[in-house]
């Protein structure tokens, strides 16, 4: 499980998601690789049916959130192939809390609701909805009530479990998400030639970017 939320959540752009991303995952399956036992473990449990799991933020920039996910696909399918490991993986999304407004909380409603319809439409294999008071206040039957609804209405209502893969073949998202793909495999490439992922951690590199 990689949890890519806390770039998104921490102020990195999208290219820097995605290859922050790629490079922690990137981590793991070197860890696996170079480690002889681990190595067996996973090879008697057959390597090819493991599957990583993504946590990923979702921001307000619509048609920029559905490239993400696709683009994020893509590159962990090049990087898993070069392992031999599934290609296939879990994307789970949940709204950023970044753009998440205190005084005017009501807004956050239409936030959330654009931010799932982005997870929903860019292939998310599961969406977990922020309650619109999540930021200033405990866990709370109404809100989580609310961002339930807001799931079920994009579902039953506005027939978002209908079509697979909605956004495909569209031009202008294609465009997008093959950009993307392409700039942060580019920085994915110079986190590796500078000493990896947990070099550049350690050292500050990644936060100082992000900052």
């Amino acid at each position: 499980s990689v949890d890519a939320s806390l770039y998104q959540n921490s102020g990195a752009n999208m290219v820097q998601q995605l290859a922050y991303t790629l490079a922690h995952a990137n981590e793991y399956l070197n860890h696996i690789n170079n480690s002889p036992s681990l190595r067996v473990i996973f090879e008697e449990n057959s390597i090819e049916k493991l599957k990583v799991m993504f946590n990923v933020a979702i921001g307000s920039n619509y048609f920029f959130e559905i490239a993400k996910l696709r683009a994020l696909r893509m590159l962990w399918q090049t990087l898993a192939s070069e392992y031999g490991f599934n290609q296939n993986c879990h994307i789970i999304a949940t709204p950023t809390k970044r753009n998440k407004t205190l005084y005017d909380y009501n807004t956050n409603i239409l936030r959330t609701t654009t931010e799932c319809m982005s997870a929903i439409l860019g292939g998310s294999n599961t969406v977990c909805n922020l309650a619109h008071d999540a930021i200033f206040r405990k866990a709370n039957t109404f809100g989580t009530r609310i961002a339930r609804n807001q799931l079920l209405i994009l579902k039953h209502e506005s027939y978002f479990n209908t079509i697979n893969n909605p956004a495909d073949g569209t031009y202008y998202i294609e465009v997008i998400t093959t950009q993307l793909a392409e700039k942060a495999l580019e920085l994915f490439k110079d986190i590796e030639a500078n000493g990896g992922f947990l070099k550049q951690l350690k050292e500050g590199t990644i936060q100082r970017k992000i900052k």
